[in-house]
């Protein structure tokens, strides 16, 4: 599938982007040429009008997909997870696109930080929140066993794959998201009040639990190995390795919240 059609996609579902960033794949410079020559073999008149639907382009430098490393982390984890659920098995377009877009919403539901308004009751901020100015939309999930993978109801399929892909999801890459050293350098201490997501592989997907450490529990060194987290009305005790701590968001200068 060209570059040009897969933008077409991304911007009937998002909407036209202001700039894009990636890499320099034939693809995506294929595509920015080919649009470059259709936009010149206009009319000026029409080339007048479209100018203000003008699509930033930025490509990272030769050799260098570090460049790129905070999209290629996503895009390697997905693969990673996909791999890792699909092997060598075939599955139908259906099947796979109907994944595919699921996993997309378990990306985009993925808390970024939390509003500070009410700390008592933290409000994550998510990608679809921002994308779509409102909470994440998905339905409450079911779970299916291994055996509804040769299931004959497509749907069906497709929902034990995307179960697949959130315990990998969640197994290998948020605890990732721990910046922990080894016995060369110390870390901060796991502190009360601070705002933190529970790593848990045995949930629901897309079912993200944030809250606050409300008790820690030090060892002899001082150290502080597993916290006290509430979530809610509830609370859990997790070893630290389980709870990743999330940044508080900026207030919009503006003075706006979203609903």
């Amino acid at each position: 599938m060209s570059a040009v059609c897969v933008l077409k996609m991304f911007i009937a579902r998002r909407g036209k982007p202001y700039e894009l960033w990636s890499d320099r794949g034939t693809n995506f410079r294929g595509g920015h040429k080919e649009l470059q020559s259709a936009f010149e073999s206009m009319a000026p008149k029409l080339q007048q009008q479209l100018a203000k639907q003008t699509i930033n382009f930025h490509f990272n430098p030769p050799y260098s997909p570090h460049f790129g490393g905070t999209w290629e982390r996503e895009i390697r984890s997905v693969k990673s997870a996909l791999q890792g659920v699909l092997k060598d098995q075939v599955v139908a377009e259906e099947v796979l696109l109907t994944a595919l877009i699921e996993v997309e919403g378990l990306l985009n539901s993925k808390p970024l930080g939390y509003a500070s308004s009410d700390v008592a009751d933290p409000d994550p901020i998510t990608p679809n929140l921002l994308l779509m100015g409102r909470r994440d939309a998905a339905l409450p999930q079911a779970v299916y066993g291994p055996h509804d993978t040769l299931s004959n109801r497509r749907w069906k399929h497709s929902q034990v794959i995307s179960d697949h892909f959130w315990k990998r999801f969640v197994q290998n890459y948020l605890p990732g998201l721990q910046l922990r050293h080894k016995w060369r350098k110390s870390t901060d201490n796991a502190t009360v009040g601070q705002i933190v997501m529970i790593v848990d592989s045995n949930l629901p997907r897309g079912l993200w639990l944030v809250g606050t450490i409300t008790k820690v529990f030090p060892g002899t060194d001082g150290v502080v190995r597993a916290a006290e987290v509430k979530v809610k009305d509830s609370i859990y005790i997790r070893p630290v390795t389980k709870l990743v701590e999330l940044p508080e968001m900026p207030e919009d200068s503006s003075g706006t919240s979203s609903n």
